[in-house]
Parts: C-alpha cells; structure tokens; sequence
C-alpha cells in the first residue's frame, strides 16, 4: 500500500517523513513557527493586562466597558444593534446588559407602542465609568485591528484562515465570545 493510503481500518497510514516532523526542533532549525507563537501570546497577554486594568480601574469587565461605551456612543441602541456592534451573540450581550442594569449602569427603555422593542441608556453611574475607565474602552486589541491599513488587515485575515484551517481542533462559536471570556 502507498503512503498516504486507506487500510483496511479506515485509518490513513502516515508519510515516510511524518515522524521526522514530529522530532522536537533542533537548533539551527527554522525558528518562525514559535517567533509567530511568541507573537501571539504577547497579544493575548496584552489583552488580559488590559482587561485586568480595566476591572481594578473601573470595577467592570472589559466586555461591560465596550457595551457601555457603545452605548454612551449611541444612546437608545437596541440589543440587536449593540450585539452586532460587539460581533458577540445576542444572549451574551443580553446577559451584560442584565448585569450592567442590575448593577445601575445602564437603563432599559421599553420603546412607546411596541413593548418588544427595548433601547438602552446609561445611568449618571455609567457614564462615570465610561469617563474614568482606561481605553480603549473596545479593548487593545479591536483598537489596533481598527487601526491597521485595509491591506494588512486583508493579509493577517488570510493568514489567520490558513492557520485556523491548519488546526485539528476548531471552535467556530469562539468567533462570536468576547477575548476575555474564551
């Protein structure tokens, strides 16, 4: 049977070079795969300093900083919008905003001829924390994806799709959980 071949398991037969690949590096050897590693728990790492700063200065998380800024932004936004706005599931943002309302930051409104329709205000007491907390308030690392140019962005997206594709593990739900929460 060829390498790479189905046996009669169903199990696929490694290549001749796989177990070479799986040898621990070598020194000498190409060292990009963990400078690009280094990179990314740099980023996770600044995102958590982040949100830890964010919790001791304003008593909140980030994930409730970003709903609060969003909606000092746009007062009266509904859940739908600030759920778009965040990219996060409409049941996360409901249960922030639960919080956000029980712990007096954030009021909601139920809007006159439709009760179904509920728009979102800060309280004076969440308008002091979106005022004293530290930014960005959508957190370090949205603020420096917003600011990157169109096409480097278009670059780290496809190279993201590549390395997504290329893990045997996936979690597409992750895509729609705030940073702080996976």
């Amino acid at each position: 049977m060829k390498s790479g071949e189905r046996g009669k398991s169903g199990t696929v037969k490694a290549k001749a070079g796989m177990k070479a690949a799986r040898k621990p590096a070598r020194a000498g050897t190409d060292d990009l795969p963990i400078e690009v590693l280094r990179r990314f728990r740099e980023v996770f790492r600044a995102a958590k300093l982040h949100f830890a700063r964010v919790k001791r200065t304003a008593g909140v998380s980030g994930a409730q900083l970003w709903a609060l800024s969003e909606i000092h932004a746009r007062p009266g936004i509904r859940v739908t919008e600030l759920a778009q706005s965040m990219s996060l599931h409409q049941s996360t943002v409901s249960n922030l905003i639960e919080k956000l309302a029980s712990s007096g930051h954030v009021q909601r409104l139920r809007e006159a001829g439709d009760n179904r329709i509920v728009r979102l205000r800060l309280t004076s007491a969440g308008k002091k924390i979106v005022v004293r907390a530290p930014g960005p308030a959508r957190g370090v690392l949205p603020d420096a994806l917003e600011r990157m140019d169109r096409r480097s962005l278009k670059q780290l997206s496809t190279a993201l799709d590549a390395l997504v594709g290329a893990m045997k593990v996936r979690a597409p739900s992750a895509t729609k959980t705030h940073l702080e929460d996976i």
